[in-house]
């Protein structure tokens, strides 16, 4: 017998971002003064069924608006910290789902998340 499948969607987005981090070690001290990415987020977000219950094309737009606030509010955050406030935004309206979360700078470096 196979298991229960799992639906899944997802969506990217991009936000040209200036940030910083302060504790960067002395190798990459340079990292401490402000300086331009464009950081690349997949989100992956759990549906109840085949028809999806969250349309993919207005939870993209979702995204977009919730990180023109990470743009202009999270300067000092690391793409882990700008995923866990992703989370946290998409975990206050579509409770009780897996959601997977990528962010990367310019596509290079990046984390993976799963909640």
């Amino acid at each position: 017998m196979v298991g229960a499948k799992k639906n899944m969607i997802w969506i990217t987005a991009q936000k040209e971002m200036l940030h910083n981090y302060p504790d960067a070690p002395e190798e990459v001290d340079y990292l401490r003064n402000v300086h331009r990415h464009l950081f690349k987020f997949k989100v992956w977000c759990e549906v109840r069924h085949d028809n999806r219950d969250i349309e993919f094309v207005m939870f993209k737009h979702e995204v977009e608006e919730w990180l023109e606030y990470v743009k202009q509010k999270l300067l000092k955050k690391s793409c882990e910290m700008m995923a866990d406030y992703l989370y946290e935004k998409i975990n206050s309206k579509y409770p009780d789902r897996e959601i997977w979360i990528e962010v990367s700078e310019d596509g290079e470096n990046g984390c993976f998340k799963q909640y």
